[in-house]
């Protein structure tokens, strides 16, 4: 019977594809490239082909040729016949999650038939489980965690820069599974709850089940990982299914491309909580913008978007903590606050509108949390250090082959180079520095430095030189140009897209004649794209980086890549242009001091002339300084959104308080959302909201209210200052009061290369600054001496930790000990970091994955003096 309906599902999803195929391609409801429409003649290749040409988003169609995909897809036609699990893959599984490249919002390449022989090689003999461990092991010999840019590097650029965020070194790894024929997908929980941030991890299918893995962090066994304790503290967790996707998993959202799906019960508890939204009257709403939103990084950040149905409902099934449902309509808007599994039901009532003030505390709860992790034996786990200690030697090995500063002085001096300005270039370029070196020698005539400056680091690492060499040739770059010119005419970053070669090809788009109108009136530029570029969310429904030049031949993109080809064609006709970082509209420039923004939906109206005189709109907001939040910080602490059509559009400021709104800052009118938070010790968030409406040529003035409650500060447990350590410096074994002295300290348990702990380094040198100010001693201890080893071949990664800092080995486990004998370290889970004093009194403890922990050190330490 079993059998019988998985051959039934097979025929009827085949049926499915065909159809969605022939609609898509064959009757041309899409102006696709003919090569689509040209499909392998072997049966088998043509099949896979027809079920990816049916579902993939515009770019990938347009950006790629049917040969590429032709030749990955025999890839893994091979990898199906040879596997020895390759026949026991269910047809849904394989073409949902083996058949598909694309991952995430990587740009695809050909990783896929690249490394199939040498990751065939590594799990031959294995069963499937002991395969996805060794797929995991390789992935860590390749790519170790590395924080960057939102743009997704591809599999293949990030093994050659040896580095990735969570986002990569999962997307790298989903890539991998799927090249040996493994079912896999990459999991995403947009924010976290009880902290900052986001994560991303893999699911793999084994043998009929779904289990998890961290990327690049191989551990003994599956469905073990350092997130295993934030996950389950989760309020939504997801992943994204090619195609028409019909599996037991619950639904969320059903595109063109993809089909969205919600596995947070994979790893915490939930609920279902229903959203009603109503008029001021009571009355259903239908077709209401929806939005679940969770306080993250000081912003109420949409989780989950959706519209309600005939009745006015629309529903999320979460994890069991706090959120806030925001609905808008036609300008009105309402948001209410509610706790899943507590509330089964949620109103919001559309009760505002333009031009209202509105305040709102919200005291935010994230949920408890769970400690279930798998057993693994104390040899299993030393073997797995030590299998990864190997592979760390391996990756440090490729990653010192990088040139020194010797090679660079060298290239340099024959070259006619300056070598304070080309080190940093090169250093940057990790495993891309032979691709920097062509660029300099052979570009020497132009100013290829000021260009090269203009791009992101993870640009220097992974560019292609053919792109670049097209845009300096096509682009004329002078001699000497200055830091304006080269990122707004010379550079190709436009966004955090993928670099194409547009810029030749633009160019050669346009008549003479047209290119004189543009450059002397740029919104004619606008007005011809508009006139002549048809937008097609629906086939593009994450706005996936349509590259400027295919948009412009196919006349049809999405939206935002639509804002991208007017930057792009502007910088191809010599005209400033880009893209604003705040508003992230697209702009040009009478001069480096003028800006002009463009608006797809407004280009009948006029723009004020350069220099012309008007009264500035402008915010300034109100705050008083306290002693341990002298200064709120944007994302940390607060955040500002401006309310289009009742819904809140995030501004993407950078800096502090005293930086952006101390004094007066020039905005656009309209209304705005302020949004201020605490994060509590506990993960919970004293949060605050402000609504107002901004005055075109007027100033208006908002307290920046950041909420207290000093009862969360407390005495939540007892710790031996006299515990003893190794300082691995002397060599000597010490007592922790030793180092700190009388007074609060900071203590911490951590792991070597372990992307938690790199973290909170990250944070520690952020705030260095602030932790120096305040005097007192951090000490983290790594479990061993071989950790510690570990830690110093990547030390230089940490220049600017505060002096304050120390370093040491928990080596007779003492520490370890007392914190577990306290029930303050209630599972393995590290790091471990508390705030004591040397009256043995812990009044901070955080274990497991956090993010802004200087932040909280600063904000606890802030509360409490220092006994004398």
């Amino acid at each position: 019977m079993l059998l019988l309906s998985g051959i039934v599902l097979t025929a009827g999803a085949q049926a499915n594809y065909q159809r969605d195929y022939r609609e898509r391609v064959m009757t041309q409801k899409l102006p696709l490239p003919l090569d689509a429409r040209s499909l392998d003649k072997r049966h088998d290749v043509a099949a896979a082909l027809e079920f990816l040409y049916a579902y993939m988003v515009l770019p990938d169609l347009t950006d790629h040729s049917r040969a590429f995909y032709a030749r990955e897809v025999s890839t893994t036609l091979r990898a199906r016949r040879e596997m020895p699990w390759g026949r026991n893959v269910p047809e849904r599984e394989w073409r949902h999650f083996v058949l598909p490249l694309r991952v995430n919002n990587e740009r695809l390449d050909s990783f896929r038939s690249a490394r199939y022989e040498e990751l065939k090689a590594r799990v031959a003999g294995l069963t499937m489980a002991e395969a996805v461990l060794a797929v995991n092991h390789w992935c860590h010999e390749y790519v170790t965690y590395k924080p960057s840019d939102a743009r997704t590097s591809s599999p293949l650029a990030s093994m050659r820069t040896a580095t990735g965020r969570c986002g990569e070194e999962s997307t790298f790894t989903v890539a991998a599974l799927r090249a040996v024929g493994i079912p896999a997908r990459q999991v995403y929980t947009p924010r976290w709850a009880h902290t900052d941030d986001n994560h991303a991890w893999v699911e793999a299918w084994v043998d009929g089940k779904w289990h998890f893995l961290g990327a690049c962090e191989p551990e003994p066994v599956l469905d073990l990982g350092w997130f295993n304790a934030p996950a389950s503290r989760g309020m939504l967790m997801h992943t994204k299914a090619f195609g028409r996707y019909a599996g037991p998993e619950d639904r969320m959202k059903s595109t063109a491309c993809y089909t969205e799906i919600n596995v947070t019960d994979n790893y915490a508890e939930t609920a279902r909580t229903v959203a009603q939204v109503v008029d001021e009257a009571g009355h259903p709403v239908a077709d209401a913008d929806l939005r679940f939103t969770l306080y993250n990084y000081a912003e109420f950040y949409s989780v989950y978007r959706g519209r309600t149905d005939a009745q006015g409902r629309a529903s999320i099934t979460a994890g069991l903590g706090d959120l806030v449902a925001w609905a808008a309509k036609d300008g009105r808007y309402g948001f209410q606050k509610f706790s899943v599994g507590r509330d089964s039901v949620v109103t919001v009532v559309l009760r505002h509108r333009q031009g209202d003030r509105v305040q709102a505390d919200l005291n935010i709860v994230p949920p408890k949390g769970r400690n279930n992790l798998p057993y693994v034996s104390p040899e299993a786990a030393a073997q797995n250090e030590k299998r990864k200690a190997h592979e760390d030697s391996i990756r440090h090995a490729y990653v010192a082959a990088f040139p020194d500063s010797v090679a660079t002085a060298d290239f340099c001096r024959k070259e006619g180079y300056d070598y304070a300005v080309v080190r940093p270039l090169v250093e940057k370029s990790r495993g891309n520095s032979a691709a920097l070196f062509r660029l300099l020698r052979d570009f020497k005539h132009c100013d290829v430095v000021a260009v090269l400056k203009s791009l992101s680091e993870k640009d220097l690492a992974d560019f292609d030189y053919d792109i670049l060499a097209d845009h300096l040739r096509a682009g004329r770059v002078p001699k000497q140009v200055d830091a304006f010119a080269a990122a707004y005419i010379y550079s190709p970053r436009i966004a955090y897209e993928p670099l194409s070669p547009w810029r030749s090809v633009l160019q050669r788009s346009f008549s003479q004649k047209q290119q004189e109108a543009f450059r002397r009136n740029p919104l004619e530029l606008a007005r011809w794209i508009a006139a002549n570029v048809k937008v097609d969310n629906t086939w593009n429904p994450l706005y996936q980086s349509h590259n400027p030049e295919n948009a412009l031949r196919l006349r049809t993109t999405d939206s935002y890549s639509r804002q991208r080809l007017f930057v792009a064609a502007a910088r191809s006709l010599g005209i400033a242009a880009g893209i604003d970082p705040v508003t992230e509209k697209m702009r040009y420039a009478l001069s480096p001091d003028a800006w002009v923004e463009v608006d797809f939906d407004q280009l009948k109206q006029t723009p004020p002339a350069a220099g012309e005189a008007t009264a500035p709109t402008q915010l300034r907001l109100t705050y008083t300084p306290r002693e341990y939040l002298l200064d709120p910080a944007y994302y940390t602490h607060f955040s500002l959104s401006a309310l289009q059509n009742g819904a809140p559009v995030l501004q993407n400021y950078d800096g502090t308080w005293k930086e952006l709104f101390e004094t007066p800052r020039t905005i656009a009118a309209g209304d705005y959302l302020l949004v201020s938070g605490t994060r509590m010790a506990d993960g919970s968030v004293l949060a605050h909201l402000e609504i107002f409406p901004v005055e075109k040529g007027r100033t208006t003035e908002i307290p920046l209210t950041m909420r207290q409650d000093s009862t969360q500060v407390q005495v939540i447990g007892n710790f031996n200052a006299e515990n003893l350590y190794l300082d691995p410096i002397s060599g000597q074994t010490k007592s922790l009061l030793s180092t700190t002295g009388r007074g609060y300290y900071v203590v911490g348990l951590v792991r070597p290369n372990h992307e938690p702990t790199n973290h909170i380094l990250h944070d520690l040198s952020a705030l260095k600054g602030d932790l120096e100010a305040w005097g007192r001693p951090l000490l983290l201890l790594f479990q061993s001496e071989e950790d510690w080893m570990r830690f110093q071949k990547n030390r230089a990664e940490y220049v600017h930790l505060p002096a304050t800092l120390h370093f040491g080995i928990d080596h007779q486990k003492q520490v370890a000990d007392d914190l577990r004998l306290s029930g303050l370290m209630n599972c393995d889970d590290l790091p471990l970091v508390v705030i004591a004093d040397t009256f043995n009194r812990v009044v901070f403890r955080s274990q497991g994955y956090t993010i802004g922990l200087g932040e909280q050190i600063k904000t606890i330490v802030g509360k409490i003096n220092s006994p004398q």
